[in-house]
């Protein structure tokens, strides 16, 4: 059952589904723009390649002759991948929700418009001046995203029509790919929001993890735990959306959907057709499978009957605090010998401030408190600082 697998994208979150894949005899080539990106130091082959240039991923694709291909990152000339499909390629989920959720108009305009899923009130921009008429209509404060970019990149919040100039100029230097254009969200008034690890199988049975609560500082997840406290009702509103917005894009594999839980119910936000980074609470094994194990099996068409709570759980992440080409770690030996918790270091060969180098999970049984094991994680992970 050995299959090759090309990944596209190899950060961290590849680097844990390359593990995953490894564990059960799978062969992987991990490609990234840059050379010992840390899912390369794992995986049975690398190339690196600037993934936007069509031409070159048409190279690569023909030199491997992948049975999968895995996107991890969203700077990908995405529409090559349906010729894949054609040429009887395999794209995790599918073709279709690879190309539609790397760019944040088709997702958006899907849930709202064609499912009609209850989203925040929104606008595009494509310029500072059309930026300007956005926040008009849609009312400060509001958020500004590039269409394509992660992990909050790009990411303000206008507060102040001064704020609008320099969302638009940031906006556009943390924009991934060749888009200019951005989405413009009126602010919810939420109480608090979810992470729902949705999975979808090849047999078309659709199965949902615990929710995922999590905290974001600068548009990127500082803490996420498991299970997030939340009502009945909003929790199976949420299933049903995700259940919707999956279906409607087709496909197996683990999908990182994104809620807003407020006091008038709940908005969809976003969606990613991957494991998701607020889902590494589940390292904890929090979980009979971890969210990199799911997607795996789902990739392969292994079923999965169920997906059962095993204990509560919550991630920090240890962020760099300066540029380094050679960084380094202080405070290790205490994260070694802290109870009921373990760690990760990606291994990213080089550092700059708030990049994520590493995540610290804590635990406890499931009649634990989830705010102490929170308060654990964070604590510790403030312990570890880069050098």
């Amino acid at each position: 059952m050995n299959k090759k697998i090309v990944l596209l994208g190899s950060g961290e979150l590849g680097k844990e589904f390359v593990i995953a894949a490894q564990r059960l005899g799978q062969t992987v080539i991990a490609v990234d723009s840059y050379d010992n990106a840390p899912a390369m130091q794992v995986a049975d082959g690398r190339e690196v390649i600037n993934m936007l240039d069509g031409k070159a991923l048409d190279a690569l694709v023909a030199k491997h002759s992948p049975d999968y291909i895995v996107p991890e990152i969203e700077a990908i000339r995405t529409e090559r991948l349906y010729d894949y499909e054609k040429q009887g390629i395999t794209v995790i989920p599918s073709a279709k929700a690879a190309n539609f959720t790397m760019n944040r108009k088709s997702i958006r305009d899907l849930a709202a418009k064609d499912l009609g899923l209850k989203t925040a009130n929104y606008r595009y921009a494509t310029s500072a001046q059309e930026l300007q008429k956005a926040v008009k209509e849609v009312g400060i404060p509001c958020v500004v995203k590039p269409l394509m970019s992660s992990s909050g990149k790009g990411q303000s919040t206008i507060k102040t029509p001064d704020d609008i100039q320099r969302a638009w100029d940031y906006s556009q230097e943390g924009s991934r790919g060749d888009v200019a254009e951005v989405i413009v969200e009126a602010f919810v008034n939420f109480n608090y929001e979810i992470t729902l690890l949705t999975l979808t199988q090849h047999d078309g049975n659709t199965l949902f993890c615990p929710p995922i609560g999590h905290r974001q500082e600068r548009g990127d997840y500082q803490e996420s735990w498991q299970p997030a406290a939340m009502q009945e009702d909003h929790l199976k509103t949420a299933q049903d959306m995700a259940a919707q917005v999956t279906a409607a894009l087709g496909g197996a594999g683990i999908w990182g959907v994104e809620f807003f839980i407020g006091n008038d119910g709940v908005y969809f936000s976003e969606l990613s057709p991957r494991p998701h980074d607020t889902g590494m609470v589940t390292l904890a094994n929090t979980q009979n499978y971890n969210e990199f194990e799911l997607h795996l099996r789902a990739v392969l068409g292994l079923p999965i009957k169920e997906i059962t709570q095993e204990r509560i759980g919550a991630s920090a992440v240890i962020l760099a605090t300066a540029h380094s080409e050679n960084p380094g770690f202080t405070g290790i030996n205490t994260l070694a010998t802290a109870p009921k918790s373990d760690f990760r270091l990606f291994g990213k060969p080089t550092s700059r401030p708030y990049r994520r180098m590493g995540v610290v999970v804590t635990y406890d049984d499931l009649n634990g408190d989830i705010t102490e094991v929170v308060s654990r994680a964070k604590e510790l992970a403030a312990k570890v600082k880069t050098t």
